[in-house]
């Protein structure tokens, strides 16, 4: 566990007879970028909050930057970052001012703390609206703010909770471009959330919690292997008769989606022409295409990834200010 930036064996955590987290085992290389996906109530909060030290485990450990959670939560506050998926900003401050108090919080030496506030201000390209109310900010300036802050103490691990959410894909895309720099300038671990599949695509290594366990762990590469061959999505006047007829006709177990029945097929185009000639209800509209994330978590939960983006606010976000306004 010493050589892994975040570390886990066995983690687990109850709250009464109900388990939320079911022994979980991971092991993050110090500079990975590590994506965190799961439905709702599969454990992803409740396993982020204990690596934060916001929650403590019921058995199992976990470490992280090499220090136990448990028994040196201390430790691992000072060496981790945090932006929460919801704004934390005080917007009647100044971009500076916010720095300048979370600096003060985490303890920053006060002859490095103005140097250190205009070098992260200038990483996420705010240098010119140091002196500008958070009021007067877009929601993606914000955003890089917030990393700003994150990053203010140089921490060896950064947690994101949903990063990018809410923003324009434009916005989505410089962020990333912001957290690749950071990953290869400071050689920072990240640790994050995100429903955006194209964006999971940015991590180096996945993994996917259903029901308080891992089912699936890998590159994006290593994962849409789950997903044999080529995905089929149709609609037909009748996707419930058709959705029997695939079973009984064709051998094929399809996924309700949105609307549609998705299929695992070997060879998509050879089967499209049977099954517009061979099913009872005429196919209206049909699709081919390579496997993606979002398949394999489908696939892997039963629910596609856009039906978990809406939510009460989970347990991380909801301790953040309790997290935010301890010294250390």
């Amino acid at each position: 566990m010493a050589d892994a930036a975040i570390a886990t064996e066995q983690l687990v955590k109850r709250y009464g007879e109900i388990e939320a987290v079911r022994g979980i085992d991971l092991s993050i290389l110090p500079g990975e970028i590590f994506g965190f996906l799961g439905p709702n109530g599969a454990g992803k909060s409740t396993t982020i909050s204990m690596l934060c030290t916001l929650l403590r485990p019921t058995s199992g450990r976990a470490a992280v930057a090499g220090f136990d959670v448990a028994r040196d939560p201390d430790s691992v506050r000072a060496r981790i970052g945090l932006v929460f998926q919801d704004p934390a900003l005080d917007e009647q401050l100044t971009a500076r001012e916010n720095l300048e108090f979370h600096a003060f919080l985490y303890d920053v030496p006060r002859a490095i703390r103005a140097q250190r506030i205009d070098e992260v201000l200038g990483m996420v390209e705010l240098a010119d609206r140091a002196n500008s109310k958070v009021m007067t900010f877009s929601g993606g300036m914000k955003r890089r703010l917030e990393i700003a802050r994150g990053i203010l103490h140089a921490p060896e691990v950064l947690f994101l909770d949903e990063p990018t959410r809410g923003l324009d894909p434009q916005t989505r895309s410089h962020i990333w471009d912001y957290l690749k720099d950071l990953r290869r300038r400071e050689g920072i671990t990240i640790f994050m959330t995100t429903h955006y599949m194209d964006e999971a695509e940015f991590c180096d290594r996945i993994a996917i919690i259903d029901m308080g366990r891992i089912v699936a762990l890998g590159t994006p590469d290593e994962l849409k292997a789950h997903v044999g061959g080529d995905v089929i999505t149709i609609a037909t006047t009748d996707n419930t008769a058709s959705a029997a007829e695939l079973a009984s006709k064709f051998g094929l177990q399809p996924a309700a989606d949105n609307g549609t029945l998705r299929i695992e097929a070997s060879d998509g185009a050879a089967l499209i022409p049977r099954l517009v000639r061979d099913l009872s209800a005429r196919v209206t509209a049909v699709t081919l295409r390579r496997p993606s994330l979002d398949d394999v978590f489908l696939k892997l939960t039963g629910r596609a990834i856009r039906e978990e983006q809406a939510g009460a606010l989970d347990r991380m976000r909801m301790m953040g200010a309790r997290f935010g306004g301890r010294r250390r």
